[in-house]
């Protein structure tokens, strides 16, 4: 396995160009926070975003965990790619992650300044300062079951190969990326109260006209999201599986909308029937 390293100081825009980076030599898969990343997929990881201090983010991107290290090494062990793509702070901190995930040491070094511009790299730092963005180089629809509750939204980027022939150069790819930004970085630990959620969930189902009510709603926290179980009242007369499956859908639009949670599952009980008044 060919190891290559990007490094950069923090908020230089490495994640942002990673995909670019990879596309550019051809690299299956990148190790970025303490994810394995491989084209539109996470495989195996987590996030040192959803970690609540800085010793900790740092500890999840080195892959200090052991449990943590394995799950991503028998990832790589299944994924077998050919090339790895390492994002650090520094070469000893890519050596620490490659260390940790027993991998062979980084053959080749790149550093954001070799790949940016001044100008990009300033830009880069005055975005993470002011407004505490990050990348993640992965779509929103892979990123957001590992980042629950954090404020994420997609980003295009288009990537031209830089090291190819005339011909290879000519082709363009627009990929998808993710830009996070962590509430509880700036503005404490980020919760949302079930009880909350209960009233988003009355509120949802309200856009279902055959629903009379919603009686109850329990709340189940994961890892990576919640799961909820609604009773609700129908008006008789109508089509229960098909009310259901409105209803589900309306729950998932609405918390996910509101609230950036990652529903895992909605579970619909049918409780009551009511005859509609006239």
């Amino acid at each position: 396995m060919e190891i290559f390293a990007l490094v950069g100081p923090s908020g230089t825009g490495k994640s942002h160009r990673a995909i670019a980076v990879a596309y550019d030599y051809n690299i299956d898969a990148i190790i970025d926070d303490g994810l394995l990343i491989n084209g539109s997929d996470v495989l195996a990881g987590k996030s040192a975003k959803r970690q609540s201090t800085k010793i900790g983010a740092i500890k999840t991107a080195l892959f200090t965990d052991p449990e943590h290290a394995a799950e991503v090494r028998r990832a790589i062990d299944q994924l077998r790619p050919d090339r790895l793509l390492v994002l650090g702070t520094s070469e000893g901190m890519v050596r620490r992650i490659t260390e940790n995930l027993h991998l062979p040491q980084p053959q080749h070094y790149l550093n954001i300044t070799e790949i940016a511009s001044a100008e990009e790299i300033k830009r880069a730092l005055y975005t993470r300062r002011q407004y505490g963005k990050h990348i993640i180089p992965a779509p929103t629809v892979a990123v957001k079951p590992r980042l629950s509750g954090t404020l994420i939204e997609p980003v295009r980027t288009l990537l031209k190969r830089r090291h190819a022939s005339p011909s290879q150069q000519e082709k363009k790819l627009w990929v998808e990326q993710s830009v996070v930004q962590p509430t509880f970085n700036y503005f404490g630990k980020f919760y949302i109260a079930n009880n909350v959620l209960s009233q988003i969930i009355s509120y949802a189902t309200k856009s279902v006209p055959q629903v009379a009510k919603a009686n109850k709603a329990h709340v189940k926290n994961h890892e990576y999201g919640v799961e909820f179980t609604v009773d609700i009242t129908v008006n008789y007369g109508h089509y229960l599986p098909g009310i259901a499956a409105q209803v589900q859908k309306a729950i998932i639009d609405t918390i996910e909308h509101m609230t950036a949670l990652h529903v895992i599952a909605v579970n619909i009980n049918v409780k009551k029937l009511v005859i509609e008044e006239d």
